[in-house]
């Protein structure tokens, strides 16, 4: 007689060892890279491990007026500055109606996030009208030639495709300070109109005099130029100070370690009008990593007329400097005009440049200017006693979830305690990993999410236990009863994770600061009970099924039939055997 077939059921759990091997594997490759990152431990928040605190106040030299809409606006751009995914810790809230407070969690890179911090100056494209490096690198570097043209540190090149290489020029005789000083009038002549051509201003030759007289203000100009040294951290950082955006200025820029002076024209787009910027490597050319940025309509326009205007001028006449804080942050230059409300700035640039120079594109435009008043540090001392209390806290509600499934589920605790210990172990791990990958850093609140999420993944282990024990309740044996209970129990797991999560991820969302640490273990612990309940506990319930143990229904395994008030075993009815059992 052909052999019955099997049910779905069994045959999709008849290797249960592959889930647990996986899962295993799992554990195994994630702690293997927790060590070999170097970072075994998690990341704690300001109020575990302390910090630092910065104050800034609030400036109205930008044009700016300081009320509650611009306050917010600079709290929420400093915010996405040091905090971009919300569970960092970095926090951002105003004090008063002119400050600002930042708090940095410690193990975050301070120096950068004070930088990023600090930076709070508008961001502006203003054409460049001269450029030379300064301090010991001007000796060795070619100056300006009498258009102001300079064989400066070569700079990115802007485009629409991004392919552009960086510029190069050829050495030139050094000038003296009299034929920099012309070079520079006659820039600041030709700045009214931007697109006049370099060679314009370089057709005067060093003995002829100007054809006009400079006024006073580009004569002060000139001075402040030629007496600027940026390798002079006291000189670049009050470079261009005070100016505004409609009048040329001075500014300081580093590439390769050498400062470079410049002088620079009326910001022709303002930073507000970039809607969005961020770094991506090309990988169909050989330009590597590039910074790609969209401008609202308005800006597409403006930056449409600039690099229109550019593109018809010599080096560097034809580059337009992006500036933040009075500092260049970078000086890509033009072949033609880029249209479309897009552009991609294109040059040997290493992964963090890219990043950090897309950062500031996107979040540079502050409303407002800002002050440092003052940075402390921040300790942890409440914090240490509070994460105590609430380690303890968590300590003793774990003891007696074990206790209780001990003394009511007896035998299969060991599955419920081996669960709980593989969820911790991912939890534990994840955390560790997700501080130096995204800034995760824990807080108390954080805390309190993965003391909860103990609850969670208890419930997900009772509600299979119970439906298995119904099905023996029913005079079902244990291996048919684990494989008829496992349907029922995945769907009511599944629901009651899903609102979980759903309940996470709208706390994440709406509300900010420590509250997001919460939100976000909570969601990270629910999404791992699915993984644990589909990955580990049900396959280990099948392969502890076919243990005499378990089978035999003993009476400190948990599934002791007879205490469980099972009825008589189910029996098929089977007709009469056929009267002639040979032909059978």
């Amino acid at each position: 007689m052909a052999a019955p077939k099997r049910g779905r059921s069994a045959s999709a759990q008849s290797k249960p060892g592959r889930a647990l091997a996986l899962i295993l594997i799992a554990i195994v490759a994630l702690t293997g890279g927790m060590f070999l990152s170097g970072h075994t431990t998690p990341r704690l928040g300001i109020d575990l491990a302390g910090g630092t605190s910065i104050t800034l106040e609030a400036k109205a030299d930008q044009g700016s007026a300081i009320n509650k809409a611009n306050m917010d606006t600079a709290v929420e751009i400093m915010n996405r500055r040091v905090n971009g995914l919300g569970v960092s810790e970095a926090e951002v809230q105003t004090q008063g109606d002119r400050n600002i407070i930042v708090n940095i969690p410690k193990g975050t890179n301070s120096k950068e996030a004070r930088d990023q911090v600090g930076t709070t100056a508008k961001l502006y494209f203003r054409p460049v009208l001269a450029q030379d490096a300064t301090g010991s690198a001007a000796a060795t570097s070619p100056s300006p030639s009498a258009s102001g043209s300079s064989p400066a540190s070569p700079s990115p090149s802007a485009s629409k495709s991004g392919t552009g290489e960086k510029a190069t020029s050829s050495s030139s005789p050094s000038a003296s300070a009299t034929s920099q000083g012309r070079a520079v009038t006659d820039a600041l002549k030709a700045d009214s109109t931007p697109s006049a051509s370099a060679s314009a201003s370089s057709s005067a030759s060093p003995s002829a005099p100007a054809s006009t007289a400079p006024s006073a203000a580009q004569a002060k100009l000139q001075a402040q130029y030629t007496a600027l040294d940026c390798s002079k951290k006291a000189q670049r950082t009050t470079a261009g100070e005070g100016a505004k955006p409609g009048e040329p200025t001075l500014g300081c820029g580093e590439s390769s370690g050498v400062w470079y002076k410049y002088l620079l024209g009326p910001a022709a787009v303002d930073g507000t009008e970039v809607k969005k910027a961020q770094a991506v490597f090309d990988t169909q050319t050989a330009a590597g990593w590039q910074v790609t940025m969209t401008f609202n309509g308005k800006g597409a326009k403006k930056f449409a007329d600039i690099t229109g205007q550019l593109a018809k001028n010599t080096q560097p006449q034809n580059e337009f400097g992006i500036v933040l804080d009075g500092e260049v942050v970078s000086s890509p230059y033009v072949s033609s005009s880029i249209t479309g409300g897009s552009a991609q700035i294109s040059g040997s640039f290493t992964q963090d440049e890219a990043q950090n120079l897309a950062n500031m594109l996107s979040y540079g435009a502050l409303p407002l200017s800002f002050k440092e008043q003052s940075v402390t540090t921040v300790t942890a001392a409440l914090g240490g006693d509070q994460l105590h209390a609430g380690l303890l806290a968590g300590a003793i509600g774990l003891l007696l979830v074990v206790i209780y499934l001990v003394a009511y589920y007896r035998g299969l605790s060991l599955v419920a305690m081996a669960s709980l210990l593989v969820s911790g172990i991912l939890t534990y791990v994840l955390m560790a990993l997700l501080g130096p990958a995204i800034g995760f850093a824990l807080n108390l609140p954080a805390v309190c999410g993965a003391i909860v999420a103990i609850g969670i993944t208890a419930d997900s282990f009772i509600v299979y236990f119970e439906r298995i024990r119904d099905e023996i309740r029913e005079g079902r044996s244990l291996r048919p009863a684990v494989e008829r209970a496992w349907p029922r129990a995945r769907r009511t797991i599944l629901v009651s994770d899903f609102v979980s999560f759903l309940a996470a991820a709208v706390l994440f969302i709406v509300t900010v600061g420590k509250v997001q640490g919460f939100a976000f273990t909570l969601g990270l612990t629910t999404v791992l009970d699915v993984v644990v309940v589909f990955f580990f506990t049900k396959p280990l319930m099948t392969l502890l099924a076919r243990r005499k143990f378990f089978a035999s229904g003993s009476k400190w395994s948990g599934l002791d039939p007879k205490s469980l008030g099972a009825k008589p075993p189910l029996r098929r009815t089977r007709r009469p055997a056929p009267a002639q059992t040979k032909e059978a």
